[in-house]
């Protein structure tokens, strides 16, 4: 039923017409009267009715053209013409309120389509990366992992030039690993340029730059710096910036084939090298590393600061403070690594 504020300046509304019963029929002069819910067609001497249309149901068969004619609905065979503007005007009025007010399946359909490609959208940009690196660095194995960091040291390569290779120097590297990890000991690749600090990478990779390894007055301040790398890598898996790096799709191929896809890998040396210093580690996460490795504190802590201010708990902590301890390498093999980049 249309709304009564639709026809309240209509009440009561009379207009003659031309009534056409069926297609064959023919016109016949009528009085239009229009009522709340329905349009009244009498005849005109004895007013007596002679049809009846629901007002929801009109439609009229050539909008915009003159005289208007008007069908009890799409399927009915009566028409009726009116040439009286102000009737004319208040059918179409009716027929405007009613379509508004009819539900539109269509139009909610759109807006429910709409928000869940709008939350799968926010599902695929929000959630789903985060939530794949994750999942594609847990079930990694350890020949791909191999294969990723040394993908990616070939990338920080093509900054930074060759590791440096010399023969006995590598060979102290190799010693210098190890006696720092026994279990697995890394691969330790010492780099002339692109690194202002140490760096790690996936398949078990400690990266020093040059400067640090030639400027060590020991063999324990270099020990001290790949023992905090190893602890690093160990907190923060190494694998997780590289596939952020990789993006969406090139995890998706990695987990699904094995490989990211070639040049996936491209820009990962600027990450590496342009990366911000990690902040320092907490000392009750350190010093159990440098017992366990027994190597002493105090020279990576000096060396970090030379006044030892910010670096006292390591100091005052260190567990072979007292003690000569162990030797970390011998004259000579030091010497040989400090030499690593000579060549």
């Amino acid at each position: 039923m249309p709304p009564r504020t639709a026809l309240r300046k209509y009440e009561r509304l009379e207009s003659p017409g031309l009534w056409r019963e069926t297609p064959a029929a023919q016109r016949r002069e009528v009085i239009v009267g229009l009522r709340e819910a329905t349009l009244i067609l009498a005849d005109p001497r004895s007013e007596t009715p002679l049809a009846q249309w629901s007002l929801p149901a009109i439609e009229r068969m050539n909008p915009g053209q003159s005289p208007a004619i008007f069908s009890p609905g799409s399927d009915g065979i009566e028409t009726l013409e009116i040439d009286d503007k102000e009737m004319i005007a208040a059918l179409d009025t009716v027929h405007v309120v009613i379509a508004k007010r009819k539900p539109h399946p269509g139009r909610l359909r759109n807006l429910i389509l709409l928000a869940t490609v709008a939350a799968l959208a926010s599902v695929v940009v929000f959630w789903l990366p985060g939530r794949l690196v994750g999942h594609t660095a847990q079930v990694l194995p350890d020949p791909t992992r191999a294969d990723l960091g040394q993908e990616a040291l070939a990338d920080l390569i093509r900054l930074s030039g060759s590791p440096c290779r010399t023969v006995p120097g590598r060979r102290a590297a190799a010693t210098l690993a190890a006696r720092l990890f026994p279990d697995a000991p890394p691969q330790i690749e010492v780099l002339r340029e692109g690194l202002t600090h140490p760096a790690n990478l996936p398949g078990n990779i400690l990266l020093l730059p040059a400067k640090l390894v030639q400027d060590a007055k020991s063999p324990e301040v270099v020990a001290g710096y790949l023992i905090a790398e190893h602890l690093r890598a160990q907190g923060t898996d190494p694998v997780l910036p590289l596939l952020a790096h990789l993006g969406l799709w090139s995890t998706i191929r990695l987990l699904t084939t094995g490989m990211p896809g070639a040049g996936a890998m491209e820009g990962y040396g600027e990450v590496i090298s342009t990366a911000a210093p990690p902040p320092p580690l907490p000392d009750e996460a350190l010093l159990p590393e440098f017992a366990k490795a027994r190597v002493p504190a105090s020279p990576y802590a000096y060396s970090l600061d030379p006044t030892g201010e910010t670096t006292l708990g390591l100091i005052e902590a260190d567990p072979f403070a007292h003690e000569a301890g162990e030797r970390i390498l011998g004259d000579e093999t030091w010497l040989e690594l400090q030499a690593i980049c000579t060549e």
